[in-house]
């Protein structure tokens, strides 16, 4: 892996969710994924009762996470762009995941996870100084 790829993947582990975007019948659509970084690839994990899954697998999305709702002073975001299919993960994967939420949306969820192969790895970061951030202080 490269430097910028082996920092996104040291970033995105220090969250745990973010959004992966794709396209249905010709509509772009984002929507909340849960994730784990296992082996170079992410593994996303959805409620399928949704249906996004079937847009995804097989096809090209772009998985984002950002630590923007963080007190954090260092602000970034990390994409990752590349083919997701449709797996059945493993137990030492499943284990990484942990419970997932109880409900979704008002229904029982129901988990689909798929595998993220990079093809193109961006990081974006926003730096705020102290110097600025004492700017906006009353």
């Amino acid at each position: 892996m490269f430097t910028e790829e082996l920092r996104a993947i040291d970033l995105l582990s220090r969250v745990s969710y973010g959004r992966v975007a794709t396209s249905m019948r010709a509509m772009p659509f984002v929507a909340p994924a849960r994730h784990v970084v296992a082996g170079g690839s992410v593994l996303l994990c959805m409620h399928a009762g949704l249906g996004y899954h079937r847009a995804c697998g097989g096809g090209v999305v772009a998985y984002g996470a950002d630590n923007f709702s963080s007190d954090e002073m260092d602000q970034w975001s990390v994409e990752f762009t590349g083919t997701a299919e449709i797996i059945e993960p493993t137990a030492p994967e499943l284990e990484m995941f942990g419970t997932g939420p109880h409900r979704v949306d008002g229904e029982p969820f129901d988990p689909v996870y798929m595998r993220l192969t990079p093809q193109f790895v961006t990081v974006h970061t926003l730096d705020y100084s102290l110097e600025r951030r004492s700017e906006h202080v009353a």
